[in-house]
């Protein structure tokens, strides 16, 4: 290694190489190849999806995945996954060498973080939200929401320095665990130029899911959650179709409120205009991204969004509500419309952008240059040089 680069062990329960859930996967496997690409050697343990192998070399990664015992309980599974994260860790450093540092990624690598912080590594800890967030910003009354909660404060206990994506977060992460301000950072995630815009035709990707060529599309990607809000596009929608009748909205992603959303269509009367398309491949989601007009992320709770970078990167005009990441993030009628959580604001939102043409193209336009300060390549040089090294250095 390079005499300043560092040995990382990072640990994330997924990641776009082993089994992909949701914006966690892109943002860490981003940051640890940006990491990589700077000089550093970097080691993600993760989870091992069907007919993977427990190592490669991945775009100068090093992608170790993990085999468990599997069980529907959340908590069970987040402990298993940990030890065994663990215990390919202490492998892995005899074959390669001492670490400088661990790096774990949400509640679900707390026991792992435990574990290592009492072996002496430095540890660092990245909050992409909370369990009061993922909730749409209400308190749950079941017991895993306690359970799950308490592993998240004690995350913020035990870790040597702490990050959120968005200082929306860290004031909730502070608020909720008391996580003192020193050991606290505020490290946003990062965007990529180029990886999501395509040169294609919309109308004829508009077409394979029967949507008239000249039609404006609003997309939606998300989990179908009730943080995510895809229950109150589905409530704008009426308002919009009243101002243009012709609009098509497009659904990507799944979730426990699938089934609930296409009824909701149903009974609205809406159904002819909605496109429920679930999981797709990357491929199909940036045809279907770059034939749309608008993204709207209509989010109750967001703590940062990526995929806000993922539509400017493809020039794309956002409507998003004005709420953690996204309202610190958007430039209000200058790379985005910002609007409020509820159902008719949104449907403003929509309608103001439809209704002029070319303040759609300028809002992309202006968003991808945006876009350009903010890549994963410059959040990788902030870790390591507010984070990691600041860390190092406390602790010599």
């Amino acid at each position: 290694m390079e005499d300043d680069s560092l040995r990382i062990g990072v640990f994330s329960w997924e990641s776009l190489n082993s089994i992909r859930i949701g914006g966690l996967a892109a943002a860490v496997t981003n940051l640890t190849e940006a990491l990589a690409e700077n000089g550093n050697e970097v080691h993600l343990f993760t989870r091992i999806d069907d007919d993977q192998s427990k190592y490669d070399q991945i775009n100068g990664v090093h992608v170790h995945r993990c085999s468990f015992p599997l069980t529907e309980d959340i908590l069970e599974l987040a402990h298993e996954m940990c030890e065994c994260m663990v215990e390919r860790f202490y492998h892995v450093e005899d074959q390669f060498g001492e670490f400088d540092l661990v790096h774990g990624h949400d509640w679900v690598t707390v026991d792992a973080m435990h574990e290592l912080k009492n072996e002496g590594y430095p540890t660092v800890l990245t909050y992409h939200s909370t369990e009061y967030g993922r909730n749409g910003g209400v308190f749950g009354d079941w017991w895993e929401f306690d359970e799950i909660s308490g592993k998240e404060w004690y995350g913020g206990y035990v870790s040597d320095r702490v990050t959120a994506v968005s200082s929306a977060l860290k004031s909730e992460l502070s608020w909720l665990y008391d996580i003192p301000d020193y050991k606290l950072d505020v490290i946003p995630n990062g965007g990529e130029i180029g990886k999501h815009n395509r040169e294609l035709d919309p109308g004829e990707v508009k077409e394979r899911y029967g949507i008239n060529p000249l039609a404006p599309v609003v997309l939606f990607i998300g989990r179908m959650e009730y943080q995510k809000g895809p229950d109150i596009l589905i409530r704008a929608i009426p308002h919009v179709l009243g101002n243009r009748d012709d609009v098509n909205f497009i659904f990507i992603g799944k979730g426990g409120m699938r089934g609930n959303l296409e009824n909701l269509a149903d009974y609205l009367n809406i159904q002819d205009s909605v496109h429920f398309l679930g999981y797709v491949s990357d491929d199909e989601l940036k045809d279907v991204l770059n034939a749309s007009d608008i993204v709207c992320i209509p989010s109750r709770n967001e703590p940062f969004g990526l995929v806000l970078y993922e539509a400017w990167d493809a020039e794309k005009a956002v409507v998003g509500t004005n709420v953690g990441g996204l309202d610190e993030n958007i430039d209000n009628f200058d790379n985005g419309i910002k609007v409020y959580p509820y159902p008719e604001s949104v449907a403003w939102g929509v309608n103001y952008v439809i209704d002029d043409p070319e303040g759609v193209r300028e809002l992309g336009r202006n968003g991808k240059e945006k876009l350009k300060d903010s890549t994963w390549k410059v959040v990788a040089e902030r870790y390591k040089r507010d984070v990691y090294t600041d860390l190092l250095s406390e602790l010599e």
